[in-house]
């Protein structure tokens, strides 16, 4: 896997490309005008990118009708030296459909517990936590 990063104006956007020519806008999201995520922004629609395709991976197999599905992730920072990881993440799944909530909470589970490659490359130093809404009811 490789992507490569160029600078696209005279500050701090960066265009990001894959192999397939697929491009993400990073910038420095504290300067007024910023055209891009910052990079820990692109973190977390990453943790939340590919844990929503392990999940509606296995929902799809286990015949679960996904109408709607969407997350809403959050994390804490903490300052070490001069930077500031993340802490922890805070993923909130909301998911529609005729779908079996006890199903959904078991594909979130496997997820982050077996397939999730984003989120196992940030343990065991950030907890990931998770939840799952379905028709609007909290799992």
């Amino acid at each position: 896997m490789k992507i490569t990063l160029n600078r696209i104006n005279d500050d701090f956007l960066f265009e990001c490309t894959n192999a397939a020519g697929n491009s993400i806008l990073l910038d420095n999201t504290s300067q007024p005008g910023a055209k891009g995520v910052s990079p820990m922004e692109s973190v977390l629609m990453a943790v939340a990118g590919c844990s929503g395709i392990d999940m509606v991976s296995i929902l799809k197999k286990q015949r679960q009708n996904v109408t709607k599905f969407s997350a809403e992730v959050e994390g804490e920072r903490i300052q070490v030296d001069d930077a500031k990881p993340f802490k922890s993440i805070l993923v909130k799944f909301f998911v529609d459909g005729d779908v079996n909530p006890a199903k959904a909470q078991k594909a979130a589970q496997l997820s982050f517990e077996k397939y999730c490659s984003v989120s196992k490359t940030l343990e065991p130093n950030v907890t990931v936590n998770y939840e799952v809404t379905v028709n609007g009811e909290k799992v």
